[in-house]
């Protein structure tokens, strides 16, 4: 077929589409410029034309700073892409003031969340990552704006970073309950925090870095009110042991009697872990053992004080002295006692009945494992139950032992590299 030379017309329709497809290009990257308020469509485009004119948003480093903050971007409809966010101090450009953007309405809506994204947003603000914010931010948008359901797209990439700065490091799964459930939602107020709990958490911050050693931590613990649940128990029940222990255990929370006598595994439940310790020849002595949670969570039933099980809210502000302990013992071994402990140090995938006494490795010692805690033993509905829960319960702690002394299933290698 015969080639005939372009006339200019034909260049300059070439040209048109091109500058017709780049228009195209930059509506698809910007969003329906009709949809969003012009100031935000305005800053975006200064940002991706010229990386200035970001809004720059410092925090302290804690959960509660973020939310705080959030809550904020969220009211005036600050966009992800908008924002910077600063850990603990100030680049050299001023920040923008986030009240200068736009005036927000005195009676904004109270933005409604999966319950299950505070769980993960607490736990992801505990990762040293630098884009932890960010990600919790988008994520966060995206619930409020986009879909609600966000979270049960595993492949999601915004999902998959969350899941990502998890304890765990595991895909987020499991449904998310429905809008008309009210356990499985979780208000994001605008307002200041009930409770100061930002100063609160600042304060438990500042009381744990100012702490030398153990004894001193334990001291600092006594004034700690991060949770309500310090307002019905009789004192903080703190970790006991020597701070060289190479093996560590760590339980749920403190029972009626521990919260009495100011100690760990001190009530029924202490005397079965006695036992099964007495039994492979392990001094109690020699163990470190603490808790999830420091205080006593507790429901009256006549004269009794019946244990509740902490929720996720109480046991990330219990946190950071945990963290703190483990950083002063530094145990080569820890055997966490029942699901909560192993689901808050090991991952919340983490099943006693099909993980347990398996080896993990871990960001706090070179082996983990999860067990039943001593008080199932106790409440087995008949006597051979209980003789089996109790065996295994001896037998993990067995398996832990022979690993800190350098033999046992490290040197057989029955150990798995991933955690649940």
């Amino acid at each position: 077929m015969e080639e005939r030379p372009s006339t200019g017309e034909e260049e300059n329709r070439g040209g048109f589409l091109l500058l017709f497809s780049y228009l195209l290009f930059v509506v698809e990257r910007l969003g329906d410029p009709f949809s969003r308020p012009a100031w935000n469509l305005n800053q975006r485009c200064v940002t991706m034309i010229s990386s200035v004119q970001m809004l720059e948003v410092v925090i302290t480093g804690s959960f509660e700073s973020w939310q705080e903050h959030a809550r904020e971007l969220l009211r005036r409809q600050v966009h992800p892409d908008d924002v910077r966010w600063v850990h603990g101090e100030r680049s050299s450009s001023p920040p923008m003031n986030v009240a200068a953007i736009e005036p927000s309405a005195a009676d904004a809506p109270t933005f409604v969340v999966p319950r299950r994204f505070v769980e993960l947003a607490r736990a992801a603000a505990a990762h040293t990552s630098s884009d932890r914010w960010a990600t919790m931010y988008r994520v966060l948008w995206r619930l409020v704006h986009e879909n609600r359901r966000l979270l049960d797209v595993p492949e999601d990439l915004d999902v998959l970073a969350l899941a990502a700065l998890q304890p765990s490091q595991q895909a987020i799964r499991g449904p998310t309950p429905s809008r008309t459930s009210t356990a499985g939602t979780l208000e994001f107020e605008l307002g200041a925090p009930p409770g100061g709990s930002a100063a609160k958490a600042a304060s438990q911050a500042d009381a744990i870095a100012a702490a030398p050693d153990l004894d001193a931590l334990r001291a600092a613990s006594v004034s700690c009110t991060a949770c309500e649940l310090y307002k019905n128990a009789t004192q903080v029940v703190f970790g006991r042991g020597p701070s060289t222990a190479q093996l560590m255990l760590v339980g749920e929370q403190p029972g009626d009697q521990e919260d009495l006598q100011g100690a760990p595994f001190v009530g029924p439940a202490g005397e079965v872990l006695d036992r099964a310790l007495a039994e492979i020849g392990l001094d109690r002595r020699s163990v470190y053992i603490s808790n999830v949670v420091k205080h006593f969570k507790w429901e009256p039933r006549g004269k009794r004080r019946i244990h509740q099980t902490p929720r996720a809210n109480e046991i990330q502000a219990c946190r950071p002295w945990l963290e703190a302990e483990l950083r002063f013992v530094k145990p080569r071994v820890i055997v966490c006692l029942g699901s909560t402990a192993a689901q808050a140090l090991i991952g919340p995938q983490f099943r006693i009945t099909r993980s347990r006494g398996e080896l993990y490795r871990s960001q706090w010692a070179p082996w983990i494992m999860g067990t039943y805690h001593p008080s199932a033993v106790l409440r087995a509905e008949d006597p051979a139950t209980a003789d089996r829960v109790y065996r295994w319960i001896a037998d993990d702690l067995r398996n832990a032992a022979s690993v800190e002394n350098g033999s046992g299933l490290e040197a057989q290698g029955s150990w798995r590299r991933q955690k649940p």
